[in-house]
């Protein structure tokens, strides 16, 4: 049996390549060029429209090489083509053939050379077939220049232009891309591209690619690319298919870039969720202070600070602890509160026992564990028992801890412990919500705590609700003067308060809750806390009001009037913001005695509808302000407009040693003001004074 397997080339019967009537008329008819050449090479036959294309006859060409009659290029070419197919006996195509014609103009042909066998396969002749492919080829230059005019245009927008197989394989070079990635053409062709694309997001890219290749739909994506300098800048793509006769024949694309758009998309994403997220605190202080200023009992304040702990905090526990002086040793007020495990404090812990309450108190600062180990070591850190650590975490279901001291006026009154169940990252606004809570506690347990001593006086209570001191800070000379004007034992309603904020200024305000007695004082101390926690948060002068505001009108009555005066002042430069809620203005004095009231817009008490103002206030290095309560300057005899007309006055007679002091000058003022008259209301007074520059600062 043969082992022939090749189909014979069918046999046309009666068909004579020289004289058959049929072949003249496609020789006579046909659009296309032909001619036909003998084994050896030389012309036998052409038709018409091929001797017009070469600008030679019919029987000039017959029976002579092509490198005889044609010109050298379209010999060559031909000849070349020629002897191809008779040394392959295959066919062969030249794609592209520019010929001259007879007017001088050029057509580009598309010509292809073809084997003729006899019936036992041998080699008859060579037939050239041409085809007029010079609109086809304007056609594909216009495309050209199209396609140069778009790839101008989109350069000029910044995009980066590239082009794929249909496979979804880049093919072409895009040196744009290659100038931001740093790749090499090798690295960048074929499916390199992904290499340039973020670890993160390179899976997920290269998935949706394929499912657009698949679906033959177009490709819509962002992602990050990594850049010659190793950082990484966002793009967004979309890439199309150019689809011809049903057919995907490429992919085009273009890259867009959008780090600047995305920058600030994400910076104002961060800004709404940190204004966000500080709103929601500053709405969780509010609470807790609304909840804690209706407390006065330590019993209440207790409850209080297990609501928020697990409302505000979602903690898991929430113990409270009172510093019990005589014996050394916190008693847990909730005992309840803490796990009955091995290793775990008891109902009073030691000051010397290592624990997170004992921790927070001894050091005077928050304590932050984030997991059982970060525990663990800061315990060992201060001496704790290894074995007992190691028993308690083995044995507890807690997995982080947040133990805050309670601090009133630098004073330790004990500590708050929350836990939790899971580990907790705590982030540095979340230290300071915690800071301002535990503010917040200290104050609400202090206050319960004195309202609870039976045999403490109404001016013991008051004065224990002011702070013990103020603060130190350099650049800044701080003074306070208070004299109660109570006939009874009831408390009143002046207040002063000066604290240190996070961005260093200093906080200083005097405020009067008007009336008398534990009505009054209860107010005091529900806006007090609130003033210390809306500054800590959101410290600009405005702003704390607007939120004492929305304290009055959800903790006090209608009928209770309250004014304060609130001051920012940044230490050295006497660079400050005042704000007034309906009290008179401060006094500036200068180092030559001179004083000046502050040209603000009183404002009205707390709790009515207005829109708050602050003002800009500056204290000169030398210069002092004085906040006062209005119990300075006004009584049953004298009126506000003449009191501080009277205030300006007694300052001109004040000595130069007094004006340099601030404590001096208080004392001063407050004889003075009170000097024959019968003082029936409290006064309260607060001095600012900024030292003046010396050659050393």
């Amino acid at each position: 049996m043969s082992a022939e397997t090749s189909v014979p080339r069918p046999r046309e019967s009666g068909v004579d390549i020289s004289d058959s009537g049929l072949f003249k008329g496609l020789l006579s008819e046909a659009e296309f060029a032909f001619a036909f050449f003998d084994p050896e090479g030389r012309f036998q036959r052409a038709n018409e429209v091929f001797t017009d294309v070469v600008g030679v006859s019919a029987e000039r060409l017959t029976g002579h090489l092509p490198n005889a009659v044609l010109g050298a290029d379209l010999s060559q070419v031909v000849t070349h083509a020629v002897q191809s197919v008779i040394e392959s006996d295959g066919p062969v195509t030249e794609g592209r053939v520019r010929v001259r014609g007879a007017e001088g103009d050029t057509r580009h042909w598309s010509m292809s050379f073809s084997p003729i066998h006899g019936d036992k396969g041998e080699l008859l002749a060579i037939a050239l077939v041409g085809a007029d492919v010079t609109e086809s080829r304007q056609t594909e230059e216009d495309l050209r220049r199209s396609e140069e005019r778009y790839r101008s245009l989109v350069e000029a927008q910044s995009q980066l232009v590239w082009i794929t197989s249909p496979t979804g394989a880049v093919v072409e070079d895009a040196p744009q891309w290659r100038a931001i990635t740093g790749q090499g053409l090798e690295e960048y062709l074929a499916h390199g591209w992904l290499d340039a694309v973020h670890p993160d997001e390179r899976q997920h890219t290269e998935e949706v690619w394929r499912e657009a290749l698949r679906g033959r739909a177009m490709f819509e994506w962002n992602y990050r690319v990594r850049t010659r300098a190793s950082g990484y800048r966002h793009f967004e793509v979309r890439a199309v298919p150019i689809i011809r006769h049903g057919r995907v024949v490429e992919w085009v694309g273009a890259n867009t870039d959008v780090t600047p758009q995305r920058e600030a998309e994400e910076m104002r994403g961060r800004l709404t969720d940190q204004l966000g997220a500080a709103a929601l605190r500053t709405a969780r202080l509010q609470g807790a202070t609304a909840q804690l200023a209706e407390a006065l009992t330590v019993e209440q304040v207790v409850q209080v600070i297990i609501d928020v702990g697990r409302t505000a905090l979602a903690a898991d526990r929430s113990a409270v602890a009172l510093l019990d002086q005589d014996r050394a040793a916190l008693k847990v007020v909730n005992g309840g509160a803490m796990p009955e495990i091995p290793g775990a404090s008891g109902e009073e812990i030691p000051l010397s026992h290592a624990s997170v309450m004992t921790m927070a108190v001894n050091s005077r600062r928050p304590v932050f564990a984030e997991s059982s180990d970060s525990l663990k070591a800061q315990l060992l850190d201060v001496g704790g028992d290894e074995e007992a650590l190691t028993s308690f975490l083995k044995h507890s279901d807690e997995r982080a801890w947040v133990g805050l001291p309670l601090l009133a006026a630098g004073r330790a009154l004990g500590a708050l412990r929350f836990s939790f169940t899971r580990p907790q990252k705590i982030s540095p606004e979340d230290g300071v919500f915690l800071e301002a809570l535990a503010g917040q506690c200290a104050l609400a347990v202090e206050r319960a705590t004195l309202f609870e001593r039976e045999h403490k006086t109404a001016e013991t209570l008051q004065r224990s609700l002011l702070p013990d001191r103020l603060p130190v800070v350099k650049g800044l000379m701080l003074a306070q003067r208070f004299r109660s004007g109570s006939r009874h034992v009831q408390v009143g309603g002046d207040w002063y308060d000066a604290f240190v904020l996070q961005d260093g200024r200093v906080a200083a305000v005097v405020g009067d809750v008007m009336g008398k007695g534990v009505k009054a004082a209860a107010g005091m101390g529900r806006i007090r806390n609130a003033m210390r926690a809306l500054a800590l948060t959101n410290p600009p002068p405005a702003a704390v009001l607007t939120g004492l505001d929305r304290v009055f009108e959800a903790t006090e009555e209608e009928e209770q009037v309250t004014t304060l005066a609130y001051m920012v002042v940044e230490p050295g430069t006497g660079e400050g913001t005042l704000a007034l809620a309906g009290h008179p203005p401060p006094v500036l004095v200068s180092p030559q005695g001179t004083a000046v009231l502050a040209e603000t817009e009183p404002g009205t008490p707390l709790g009515w509808p207005t829109s708050r103002r602050q003002f800009r206030f500056v204290i000169p290095p030398g210069h002092t302000a004085v906040l006062y309560s209005d119990g300075l300057v006004e009584n049953r005899k004298r009126g506000l407009d003449a009191g501080l007309a009277e205030l300006c006055s007694v300052v001109t007679e004040a000595p130069p040693e007094v004006v340099s002091s601030p404590h001096m000058l208080l004392d001063f003022l407050v004889d003075r003001m009170l000097s024959g008259y019968e003082q029936d209301d409290d006064v309260t007074a607060l001095a600012i004074h900024v030292p003046p520059a010396t050659k050393s600062d």
